[in-house]
């Protein structure tokens, strides 16, 4: 096994030592082309600043911002002006606008893509012959990932879409949602199974060849020989994405303890995908979420939006580094809203309180609760040291509980990434431009 090493930002001059095989040093060569595309879902700017201020202070720099190539990104849909998670996955996977209720649908109606093929762009990859993965913190039929591969008229079909992604032939699948996998009755590893049907579908991926592993020590244990790779870390997400005060009542964790990080996942993944004969002869494509950016500011939770922005970043290490290592390799990282559109309250005196945030009918303002270190009413976050060693009491403030349009960055690495610039301005469906670019050689007009 080859350990290389990983900078993480958050972490500052700690660097994280990630386990991979040799085979990853001539994974990728020749023709071969790889993708990654990452969605941190729901981290739009003022996420990121936010997270940076937090973590590694004003003067600091997080693995997000030492991307090389930067533009701003338009989220807008056929119908809305506010990007969805599944309209805005739909979108990503297709290159095509659609309505804000999609999910690899127009609606309802089936797809034509950006290339004229009626598949997504994950679907023409694997009939092309690229190993491919699907990474994800939260249930595996969240759209972020599971829209590549899944198309149903109702985003709340569970058990369709869990099917579909099973069925789909991507060769590793990371996430939870093991309720949505198993028929009521049956009992899992983390808990009852909720289908309505018979289907078993950690049978029926075992028969498809999967190896199914369920915690982070199983999946550091995989053997060597697995080329396809089911991981099914939680009943549901492998968060608890509510608020403070609830989580503190429940006694719950921000994140389920057995299941690997964002970055973790993405390890593992990177290393099954370079053992699998068809990156060696194709390359890859993996699109990888974490969910916990989207979920915890939408619980106006921002000590879980705090972490799963950490993680996320740790997650950027692991891609930043391959992307450098193999320069045949596309990083795209992009958000298609931002959840809650975080702000940061200069708070020096005491507990977090309360603050104005708009006029009502009367013209008087009206005061909302901001957030400290654990909810409203705790002591205020610590920003990490400037230049000078200084540190800054603050609060976060929500715009909305909801996603929110605007000051979303798209942010790229390795080949063809400058393309991301020379566009000026990334509408969602360049992201699929972009991929299917580097995966096909073939730029759409």
């Amino acid at each position: 096994m080859l350990a290389i090493m990983v900078s993480v930002g958050l972490l500052g001059s700690l660097s994280l030592l990630v386990p991979l095989s040799a085979e990853v040093a001539a994974a990728v060569g020749g023709g071969t082309r790889n993708v990654i595309f990452f969605h941190p879902d729901g981290y739009g700017l003022s996420h990121w600043d936010a997270l940076r201020l937090r973590f590694v202070g004003p003067d600091g720099t997080l693995n997000w911002d030492r991307m090389p190539y930067a533009a701003t990104y338009a989220g807008h849909m056929k119908d809305s002006l506010t990007g969805s998670s599944h309209g805005g996955a739909t979108t990503h996977a297709y290159g095509v606008k659609v309505a804000r209720d999609s999910f690899g649908l127009d609606g309802d109606v089936p797809i034509t893509a950006r290339s004229g093929q009626p598949m997504s762009i994950m679907e023409e990859a694997i009939r092309a012959g690229f190993a491919t993965a699907l990474i994800q913190t939260g249930s595996l039929t969240e759209p972020g990932t599971a829209a590549f591969v899944a198309s149903v008229e109702d985003r709340g079909n569970h058990q369709e879409i869990a099917r579909q992604v099973v069925e789909s032939g991507v060769d590793v699948i990371f996430g939870g949602g093991e309720r949505w996998l198993l028929p009521a009755g049956v009992s899992g590893r983390h808990g009852p199974g909720a289908r309505t049907d018979t289907l078993n579908l950690i049978q029926r991926a075992r028969d498809l060849g999967y190896t199914v592993v369920y915690t982070r020590e199983e999946l550091q244990a995989l053997p060597s020989t697995a080329t396809r790779v089911l991981g099914v870390f939680a009943s549901a997400h492998t968060f608890n994405d509510q608020t403070e005060e609830a989580l503190r009542t429940a006694g719950l964790p921000l994140y389920v303890p057995t299941a690997p990080t964002i970055a973790e996942m993405s390890a593992a993944a990177l290393e099954v995908l370079s053992r699998n004969p068809r990156t060696a002869r194709r390359g890859f494509f993996m699109v990888a979420e974490e969910e916990g950016t989207d979920n915890f500011p939408n619980a106006a939770n921002a000590a879980g939006s705090f972490e799963a922005g950490m993680r996320a970043d740790e997650a950027l290490g692991i891609f930043r580094d391959f992307a450098w290592q193999h320069p045949r390799t596309l990083l795209l990282v992009a958000a298609d809203s931002s959840a809650g559109s975080k702000g940061i309250v200069d708070w020096a005196d005491g507990r977090v309180g309360e603050g104005p945030v708009n006029s009502g009918l009367d013209g008087r303002f009206v005061h909302a609760p901001f957030d400290g270190v654990d909810g409203t009413g705790t002591h205020p976050f610590v920003s990490g040291p400037d230049r000078q060693g200084n540190t800054f009491p603050f609060a976060v403030a929500w715009v909305s509980r909801g996603d929110v349009a605007g000051g979303i960055v798209a942010r790229a690495e390795g080949l063809n990434a400058e393309r991301v610039e020379e566009l000026g301005l990334v509408d969602n469906t360049d992201i699929y431009r972009l991929m299917y670019l580097t995966l096909f050689n073939r730029w759409l007009r």
